[in-house]
């Protein structure tokens, strides 16, 4: 028998006091004896993405009582990438993941609760409850809150992917605002998050990849019986795994990391996986390199499915196909099937029941799309520490070779193309824009699905040290290492200069009289003009530049993984 922390002595202090508080909630004798369960529920009505989990909370909740438990529900910040986006160009998202993470453990840690349940949705919340697993290290189970539907405009679906990209069309005198205001009318046709491969679906897929979800869960329509039937699963389980004492880091283990790495490499998924498994494997206290991973895994796993914005099938096509798990199954003889599952219970063991996958949406490793995995680790002397692209949504070329449009941010970018000044050979290089040159990793993405939108995805490329959108295609280079404001390399490239990018060397280079620039020509340039670093604002933003890590070390997060039990 577990003997729960929850559980105070009588007489105490701390148990007098609680027992009047949850008295007062209606909460029995007995019910003081049982586990209590935080539901972590990141609700919102700003967004669409969060709209459903109050809902789904309650679930979840009935689910806990049935096995046996006491659940607690626990409200955290809700960030939304198409909503939150809005203040400090995007200043607020990644360092909004780094919050929830301080919420969840504010609240369930001050509680000394026996473990969690997490509702997980929008982009930064799917990382974030995986981090705050880690770093608590209490018995936790992912709830998955599926994608959003999408609907039908002139005679074609279209989805939120289409109304990002469609920007473009617009700045380029494409399409007509009339013609982009009726996309918005028609692209979400139910809560949930972005209907595309974007980072949110990228995430709930990772989340059952690492076993942190019942076997099944992503993707998942959301409010469908699938999404109901796995939080009905998910009382149950969290119960089991406080029985047994199984916790986080005794699945969150090197192995589950790689596995992830694979099967994100296997998808073409988001570009920032990198970064958030990154942070995740810091907040377990592992000693990985998780860029090197994905620098290894992109030679040895082949890209299995083309999902948008990397192809013409849809995210709703993958769920048909048996989604996370069907992708598993094709990988088995690559990934490490002995890691242990919140079933309690290997790998191995949840991949034998599934349906053999439809092959026209997930390929046969020995029949792959490409033999390459879809994201690869670039080096060079602008990113000696490594840069991140997604090579499942480049087509056609594999180098590119441009003279350089520089801009500190994405607002100057986008009033460029619409006025022209962007011409197909250009490589629009974006630095300053890092954790810590933002602060907080500004987007660069709503340009990149400009250029989309303009036609010069694939004739334009990009090279920035800001956040990508998973959603994001065409001939990007991103979270390039060290970030400018750190003193990386891409703070010495000026407008005018040449870069090369090399995707089958797997290099980015700043160009100096026909040559890669030496390291001692960046130096010279960095030290007679480094890059211009905004002040930080009052408020969290400035607390956020004090304490971010580099990415290539921890994954950006803020807080050390020294919480250990949280006993």
């Amino acid at each position: 028998m577990v003997t729960l922390r929850s559980t105070f002595t009588p007489g105490t202090t701390r148990w007098a006091v609680r027992r009047s508080q949850w008295r007062a909630l209606g909460l029995t004798d007995e019910d003081m004896q049982r586990p209590k369960i935080a539901v972590v529920n990141s609700s919102s009505t700003l967004s669409s993405c969060y709209i459903h989990l109050d809902a789904l909370s309650r679930e979840v909740q009935d689910a806990i009582r049935a096995a046996g438990g006491v659940p607690f529900e626990i409200r955290t910040v809700a960030p939304s990438d198409f909503v939150t986006s809005a203040g400090r160009s995007a200043r607020y998202l990644m360092p909004s993941r780094d919050l929830l993470v301080n919420d969840v453990e504010v609240m369930v840690e001050g509680a000394l609760l026996d473990g969690m349940v997490c509702l997980s949705s929008c982009d930064k919340t799917t990382p974030a409850h995986l981090m705050a697993a880690a770093r608590l290290d209490l018995p936790t189970v992912l709830v998955i809150g599926g994608y959003q539907a999408a609907g039908s405009c002139a005679g074609r679906v279209v989805d939120i992917d289409d109304v990002y990209e469609s920007v473009g069309a617009v700045a380029a005198g494409a399409m007509d605002v009339a013609g982009l205001c009726a996309l918005t009318e028609h692209a979400i046709t139910s809560p949930g998050v972005c209907a595309g491969l974007g980072t949110a679906n990228t995430m709930h897929v990772v989340a059952e990849a690492l076993g942190m979800t019942p076997p099944g869960s992503a993707p998942v329509r959301a409010g469908s019986p699938g999404m109901h039937r796995r939080a009905a699963e998910a009382g149950g389980l969290v119960l089991d795994l406080v029985a047994a004492d199984l916790r986080p880091r005794a699945i969150l283990t090197p192995a589950a990391i790689r596995n992830a790495v694979t099967v994100v490499q296997a998808i073409g998924g988001s570009v920032n996986a990198v970064r958030h498994l990154a942070a995740v494997a810091t907040e377990a206290g592992l000693s990985m390199d998780v860029v090197r991973e994905f620098e290894l895994a992109a030679g040895t796993t082949p890209l299995l499915t083309a999902i948008r914005p990397n192809g013409v099938s849809r995210v709703p096509d993958l769920e048909r196909a048996g989604g996370a798990r069907a992708i598993m199954g094709r990988l088995a003889g690559i990934l490490d099937t002995t890691v242990l599952t919140v079933t309690g219970r290997p790998l191995a063991d949840q991949l034998r029941p599934g349906e053999p996958a439809a092959t026209d949406v997930i390929r046969t490793v020995d029949a792959p799309l490409t033999a390459r995995g879809g994201l690869d680790v670039l080096r060079g002397n602008l990113a000696p520490a490594g840069a991140i692209v997604k090579v499942a949504a480049v087509r056609d070329r594999t180098a590119f070779r441009g003279p350089v449009r520089l801009y500190e941010d994405e607002e100057a970018a986008i009033e460029a193309l619409a006025q022209g000044r962007i011409k197909a050979g250009d490589v629009v290089v974006m630095h300053g824009l890092g954790p810590r040159g933002g602060p907080g990793t500004v987007f660069a993405a709503g340009f990149v699905a400009a250029l989309v939108g303009a036609g010069l995805a694939h004739h334009v490329a990009v090279v920035t040290d800001g956040e990508l959108s998973g959603l994001n295609s065409g001939f990007v280079v991103g979270q390039v290492m060290p970030e400018a404001a750190a003193g990386g390399p891409l703070g010495a490239v000026r407008d005018g200069d040449v870069v090369a990018i090399d995707l089958d060397r797997r290099r980015v280079d700043l160009v100096i009289d026909g040559r890669p620039a030496t390291p001692d020509e960046i130096a010279t340039r960095l030290a007679a003009a480094p890059p211009r670093v905004s002040p930080a604002p009052r408020g969290w933003l400035g607390l956020y530049r004090q304490a971010v890590q580099p990415i290539e070390t921890t994954g950006a997060t803020l807080v050390p993984p020294a919480v250990g039990t949280g006993a």
